[in-house]
């Protein structure tokens, strides 16, 4: 009796182990046809279990770009879709492949294979329009960026009509306030209050014809400049400004510096800008770290290259990233375009404008020309 019940396990035991290895032969197969279908499609895909968000099988090409997608950002996103409803009411989803740096969009489908419930999750490449779209965004920046330069430039040409007429009357009138100061003998003072009205009236109509020059619709004129006469051009501008702020200017150029190939009126105003930067970025330090230098030489590649440095608080990575981009400023008064208009300036003059720290503390900003020797 005993031998019958013990053969009769060994049946059973047997019967379930051949169902099991026929269960596993069928799976296995099952598995391997739904790979192959998969190897199939032009693009990547795979399979997920809808019960417990497993893998179940995915293309070479799936692998490829997102490995087993174990730790991806979309796990959580696919499990969440695969227990809170139909995959298929899924929205697709824009990502990067983290191992091509491609953009891909994941699509979610239901589906069903040898019994067992499954989510197809497909990525088609969609990097080309991810491209055409940036390059989009870029030219509608490009286009308000413009607009706005337009914009700036007609307000400059007004403010600058409207102001010359009355500083040209101001001259006048202190003019003939000295002559009459003159001829009456009157005191001292009140003709050296003249005299420095004057002079201030005189700089604010240089300042203005300036404005005007660089604000009218003219050809850019490309002559043989001297750095030194440049250099002094701005300073002169800026010279109340530093001495109200109590700032210290060292003018450190190379003797012999070869002439710089370049529009006067532009890369004046690159400097002015980027002197007036330096200037305002020491204004909250203390007055004997206000130091100013312009450095001027002939750099490796046989370009005139002019550095301004200044001594201020610097600059953040987060900051020097986005330095010269339209309109970014870290000014609370600032419109962002003075670095931006800066670059186009000297990227037409063949140049390259760049920033680095400076050791011991603050700021550098510089600018390259071409030498005029050849040219001019």
């Amino acid at each position: 009796m005993r031998e019958a019940q013990s053969s009769g396990d060994v049946a059973t035991r047997a019967s379930r182990g051949v169902a099991g290895r026929s269960r596993s032969s069928r799976a296995t197969a099952d598995s391997a046809a739904l790979s192959a279908v998969l190897e199939a499609v032009p693009f990547a895909c795979a399979a997920y279990a809808r019960d417990d968000g497993s893998l179940v099988v995915a293309n070479r090409r799936f692998h490829d770009e997102f490995g087993a997608l174990p730790e991806h950002a979309q796990r959580a996103r696919l499990l969440q879709s695969l227990h809170g409803g139909d995959v298929a009411d899924a929205e697709p989803a824009e990502v990067h492949a983290p191992h091509s740096a491609r953009w891909y969009a994941l699509h979610w489908r239901d589906t069903a294979h040898a019994g067992r419930e499954l989510a197809l999750l497909t990525a088609v490449d969609i990097s080309e329009r991810i491209e055409t779209l940036d390059t989009h965004k870029t030219q509608q920046e490009k286009l308000l960026f413009t607009s706005r330069l337009m914009s700036v430039g007609e307000m400059a040409a007004t403010l600058a009509h409207e102001l010359n007429q009355p500083l040209a009357a101001i001259v006048n009138y202190l003019n003939g306030s000295l002559r009459l100061v003159d001829q009456a003998g009157g005191p001292v003072q009140v003709e050296r209050a003249l005299r420095a009205a004057r002079a201030q009236a005189e700089h604010a109509s240089a300042v203005i014809a300036r404005v005007r020059e660089f604000v009218r619709a003219r050809e850019p004129r490309r002559d043989a400049h001297e750095l030194p006469a440049l250099a002094a051009t701005v300073l002169e501008l800026l010279r109340l400004e530093a001495e109200r702020l109590q700032l210290r200017i060292d003018l450190a150029l190379a003797p012999a510096l070869p002439a710089v190939y370049a529009d006067r009126v532009m890369v004046e105003q690159v400097l002015l800008n980027l002197v007036k930067n330096a200037i305002e970025a020491m204004r909250e330090v203390p007055a004997k770290r206000r130091e100013l230098r312009i450095e001027g030489r002939v750099n490796l590649d046989g370009e005139i290259e002019v550095r301004v440095c200044d001594r201020g608080h610097g600059l953040s990575a987060a900051d020097q990233d986005q330095l010269f981009s339209p309109f970014f400023t870290t000014k609370t008064d600032g419109l962002g375009i003075g670095l931006a208009i800066c670059r186009s300036i000297i990227e037409y003059h063949e140049g390259r404008l760049f920033f680095e720290p400076r050791d011991g503390g603050g700021s550098v900003f510089g600018f390259t020309l071409p030498r005029a020797e050849g040219r001019a």
